[in-house]
């Protein structure tokens, strides 16, 4: 029971990650049609600030400042400089788009810093354990759940507690109404564009106080996972996105935790197939975006 425990707090830490990038995805997906695949360079990016921050002798939550302040930042110039003038294009220009921006980015890093791992230094606090019954849990772990929680949170009260957030929801359900009606184009997808930035910065601030390192490839494999959240959620669902990330999440440790040693090596194939197996029985996802319109 106790293992049992432990891997469900590993679980959530993990899966929160996940979620918040699938719906960083989910967000700029649901508006302009467009899955970001650059989407994890804008979290490599957050980690380099918060590393220049740190490697500076910053205080912690100055570097988390800033990391969130450039995730903000990448997010919206890649919607200025490269997907605005794409905007209209059909799915597959857009998604060639952003696999050569995120190719670019990923260049510039090897090149302009190192294509080695950096190591980002954390204070010693963060390294600690905290004893909680029977489960012993990380204090980078509980920082991620409770971060995880209030960003969520905060994300639902703006979609649905502000105008520019009301924007965005009816923006997403009929985006030729929401111009009829007086709304900038522009300014609502690139307040899409930055929210999905925020979300990828969280993401990059947890990622990185776990690994302890940042390089340029860093973004890649979650954003892959989250890619993978998203479809089995819902494509275009936000509250199928961070079930599906959740979900993610938990099957990844789950098996990491409790696969034989010998089936290790297909955790990530056993993995997928149990994720394809989800949605042969449910083709448009756990939740989706219909169902999440109507609620």
């Amino acid at each position: 029971m106790d293992l049992i425990l432990q891997q469900m707090v590993n679980a959530v830490s993990l899966g929160g990650i996940y979620a918040l990038l699938a719906l960083g995805l989910a967000v700029v997906f649901s508006i302009v049609r467009l899955i970001n695949f650059a989407h994890g360079e804008v979290m490599t990016v957050a980690g380099y600030g918060i590393w220049i921050a740190l490697a500076s002798a910053w205080p912690v939550a100055a570097a988390v400042a800033l990391g969130l302040a450039v995730a903000i930042l990448a997010a919206v110039s890649m919607e200025r400089v490269a997907f605005r003038a794409m905007r209209g294009a059909d799915v597959t220009t857009l998604l060639i788009t952003s696999f050569a921006v995120s190719e670019i980015i990923k260049v510039l890093f090897q090149n302009g810093i190192s294509a080695r791992p950096v190591p980002v230094v954390l204070p010693a606090w963060m390294s600690g354990t905290l004893d909680l019954g029977p489960v012993r849990i990380g204090v980078i772990a509980l920082i991620s759940i409770l971060t995880v929680a209030l960003s969520l949170v905060l994300l639902s009260v703006f979609l649905r507690r502000t105008v520019m957030g009301l924007a965005m929801r009816a923006a997403a359900e009929d985006f030729p109404v929401v111009r009829l009606m007086g709304l900038r184009a522009n300014h609502v997808i690139a307040l899409a564009f930055a929210v999905s930035g925020i979300l990828a910065g969280v993401a990059a601030v947890l990622w990185v106080a776990q690994r302890g390192s940042v390089d340029p490839l860093m973004g890649a494999a979650p954003v892959l996972k989250a890619f993978i959240a998203t479809v089995l959620g819902g494509l275009g669902s936000l509250t199928g996105a961070v079930i599906g990330g959740f979900v993610v999440g938990a099957v990844e440790v789950c098996l990491q935790g409790f696969l034989p040693q010998s089936l290790l090596p297909y955790r990530e194939a056993i993995s997928l197939a149990l994720i394809i197996a989800v949605l042969v029985w449910r083709p448009d996802g756990l939740w989706p975006a219909e169902q999440t319109s109507r609620s």
